[in-house]
Order: C-alpha cells, then structure tokens, then sequence
C-alpha cells in the first residue's frame, strides 16, 4: 500500500462530481469513512470523493473521465468482501466508484427462469423477489443482507448452496459492463447454450473490478424445491464425514443440496458467545454436519430420502447420531446456527484465517496436515475449521493461543499463510475459494502460480484497461 497521500486537483474532483451530482458526490470525511474500511479492518484506505452513480451513462462517463486523466477508480458493491478488493489504497488519489443506487431489478422471466438484476440490487431483495414469483435463486451468504450482485459476481461468489446450484459464475447468463474507456459491453442475454466465440462475460466475473464495471446481469433461476429436510449430525472424525457424503450423494444425488462441514472448537464457540442459539445434539462429537436434501416431488419424499441416509449411515457405524430438524424453525435456527459461525470466534481474540480448497477426497488428509503446520507455527493456537465439505471449500481459521496476545499472534499472520498454503498446495488445492484474491493474497498469488498464468492474466488486463485504471494493486 503507498502510504505517500497526494491529492487530486479540485478542478478534477468537480468534473466527476457534475456527472453524478453534487447530492451523489461524497467529500465529507463522515459520509466518505464508511467507504474505506472493510468488515475486518485490515485495510483502511483514502479517498477524497466517493461517486454514486444512478445510470449505466454515468458510470460510463465516469470512466471515460477517469482514462482520459489516469485516475485510478475503485468499483465497491456492498462493501463485504474479506479480501480489500473493495477498499481504496493509501494514497488518496484513487475514485470509489459505489454501484448502490443502480439496484432495480430490470426483469423477471419465469418461463425462461431467469432475472435480470443491476449491480446494486441487495441479495436478499433477490432472493425474496425470485420466492415472490414461486422461484429459487440459490446464491446464498452470511452477508446476503447487505452484500450486492455486483460484488457477488466480481467475487464469483460462493456459498453453501455451491453443491447443487454452483457459484456466481455458473448462475450468470450474461452481464452488462462498462469498459474502462467508457464503452458499454451489452450481453444481457438469456442463453443456456452460446458457442459463438470466446466467452466474454466470463472475464468480468470473478475479476474483482479490474477489468471494467459489472452493471448489470442475467442470472438463473430455478424451481422451488417441494420439500426440504434439514439433519445436524455428530461424527467421529473427518473420515466419517467424507464416508458420509460419499453415502448421501449415491442416495440422492442432485437432490443434496447442502453439506457443510462445522469442527468442534467454532461448534463450541457458537454455543458459548452467540445469542438465542440451542444446542442442536445432546452429546459432543470431534466434528457435525449440517445437510440438507431437496425434493422437487414432495415434502414426503425428501423426508423419506434423509431417514434412508441417516439409517443407513448408523447401521454403518458412520455417524454417531443425528437429528432432523421437526419443523421451518427448527430448519432455520439449524441454519442460523452455521451462519454464526465466523462471528463467535471474534470473542476468542485475534484470528488468522484461510479461504482454501481441496479436492473433496483430501479433506481428512488437509486437516491432519495442516493442525502440524499449524502448530508448527503457533504452539497452541487454536484451529477453527468448518466449511462447504460438500465443494471442497474449508474456512480455516486459526485464533491466537488462550490468554496470548493478539498482536503478537497476528504478526505470524504471513508465516502461518504460509504454513497452510503449503498444505494446500501440496494436495493440489487453491488458496482462495470463494472469498477472491484482492490485497490480502495478490503477493502470493504472484509468487506461487504458474508464471504463464499470470503472464496471462497481466495480457488481459492491459487489453480491457491500458491506462491502469481499473481498481489497481488488486488481484494481479
């Protein structure tokens, strides 16, 4: 991060803030703060104008702008990534670019089962207008509340619903984005099936706002499952989880749509720091389960489906014992329960967390793996592992040893990273799996992936934004 703060010419500041209006044209360092620091607070940029843009015509005016005077913009959703791909650097010459006020859902199309949705459209205001048409749009986040589709898609983010519906990428059917010089890529269209030439909108996702603007996207849609069971389980050990879903997917194949695998230690700590949470099982086990089976037949047969599993699983000696949840609250507070995972290990003191994926065969393996590496690093500090077992993806979470100090602990933050990347790369896994690159593994990812790949990457990145332009000193 350049920690040199330099200024823009206010002559320039006024230019940008006429294109939106001096009402949509932050300056004020109260109304411009809360645009400079993500969740974690790892990283707290600068900035001196924050641009609210209502039109697709005024964010492409504002990057004209912005090529034509070298101005460096920084494109922000909702403000809930955890990697500071959202967050201006030091230097207090960079634009935010806030995409809020570009939030109507442009349409619904219920034979075609697709919606088109802008940028600032809240996730939860989606999914809530998709159930309100008897549809299903399954992208589903801790943060879905607050976080937006744009930034959902420039994250190619993922979530617990990966397993049967896939991640952003794979729910969007076309996007609408502005180019770094202003031009306006138009690809709205519906299509499941498109051969014509390279696959475009595929560049923008997963991008993270450096190759130009999403706006707006065509996303999929599905039918309302008829039925939904919802079971917490105690396991033994990792193994039994692996053997567990190698069981329930035979079963029930496209019909698991959710497998989230949740360890001892954040079990413990969401029943210790989270408000209003039950115990969901009687007994304590070294690691649970939380899946979920949707039918679109009945209610009665994914109830049938999830008692065959769960039977056959104790009759294996796989798991050690189990609940399905009896009614809609207790499916929800199941739910509730995982979604509170990540905030109740904040009480525990300063944590250093990972964002990684296997292959889903060598989840045991990482785990066991890794708790050396780790303990390696750290003697007694604490793993807090759970995660979508169901695609590979893990959130491994390391806080600091009980009673040490948190200061100390995150400046091992690079040595512990390092630790279990090794790990991870070592069973041919990936260092980021949902949560994106952004500040906090840009350094690595260019010093440990392939050197082609990131030749690669730096060719498409001048080709879509010469001038530099596009949210700089992210990803690559």
């Amino acid at each position: 991060m350049n920690d040199a703060v330099s200024h823009l010419d206010p002559a320039l500041v006024q230019r940008f803030a006429d294109i939106v209006g001096d009402r949509y044209a932050l300056h004020a360092p109260d109304d411009i703060a809360p645009y400079l620091i993500e969740p974690r607070g790892l990283w707290h940029g600068r900035s001196q104008l924050v641009l609210r843009p209502g039109s697709v015509e005024e964010v492409s005016r504002i990057l004209r702008l912005a090529t034509e005077t070298r101005t460096p913009v920084v494109p922000q959703s909702g403000n809930t990534g955890l990697v500071g791909a959202q967050v201006p650097d030091a230097s207090g010459r960079q634009v935010v670019l806030s995409l809020s006020r570009l939030n109507r859902i442009r349409e619904i199309d219920v034979q075609s089962n697709t919606v088109t949705a802008e940028a600032g459209v809240i996730l939860q205001t989606l999914q809530q207008a998709a159930d309100g048409v008897d549809r299903l749009f399954p992208l589903s986040l801790g943060a879905q509340g607050s976080c937006q589709i744009g930034g959902n898609l420039s994250s190619n983010a993922g979530g617990t619903n990966v397993l049967a519906y896939g991640n952003a990428r794979e729910l969007c059917l076309g996007v609408e984005v502005v180019l770094p010089t202003g031009e306006v890529f138009d690809d709205l269209r519906k299509l499941k099936k498109d051969n014509t030439g390279y696959d475009l909108k595929n560049l923008f996702v997963g991008a993270e706002g450096t190759l130009g603007v999403i706006t707006a996207a065509v996303l999929k849609l599905f039918p309302k499952p008829k039925g939904r069971e919802v079971a917490f389980v105690g396991l033994p050990s990792a193994e039994a989880a692996l053997a567990l879903f190698g069981a329930a997917g035979a079963r029930a194949g496209s019909a698991l749509t959710a497998f989230e695998l949740i360890g001892k230690r954040p079990y413990d700590f969401t029943l210790a720091h989270a408000s209003g949470v039950v115990r969901p099982l009687e007994g304590d086990w070294p690691w649970y389960v939380l899946t979920e089976i949707s039918s679109g037949r009945s209610a009665e047969d994914a109830r049938a489906l999830i008692e065959d599993i769960l039977s056959a699983a104790f009759d294996a000696e796989i798991i050690g014992d189990a609940v399905i949840a009896s009614s809609l609250a207790q499916s929800s507070a199941f739910w509730n329960f995982r979604e509170l995972l990540p905030e109740a290990q904040k009480p525990e003191g300063a944590s250093i967390k990972h964002d990684i994926s296997v292959p889903i065969s060598s989840i045991p393996a990482f785990i066991e793996r890794a708790e050396k590496a780790v303990a390696s690093v750290s003697p007694g500090a604490r793993v807090v592992c759970f995660g979508h077992m169901g695609d590979g993806n893990l959130h491994y979470n390391i806080s600091r040893p009980e009673g040490g100090d948190d200061h100390a602990f995150l400046d091992l933050y690079h040595a512990m990273n390092k630790a279990v990347h090794d790990v991870v790369r070592a069973l041919d896994g990936s260092i980021s799996a949902e949560h994106g690159i952004g500040q906090l593994k840009r350094d690595e990812l260019i010093a440990t992936a392939p050197p082609m790949a990131i030749d690669l990457m730096r060719r498409v990145k001048r080709a879509f934004d010469p001038a530099g332009i596009m949210n700089p000193g992210k990803v690559i």
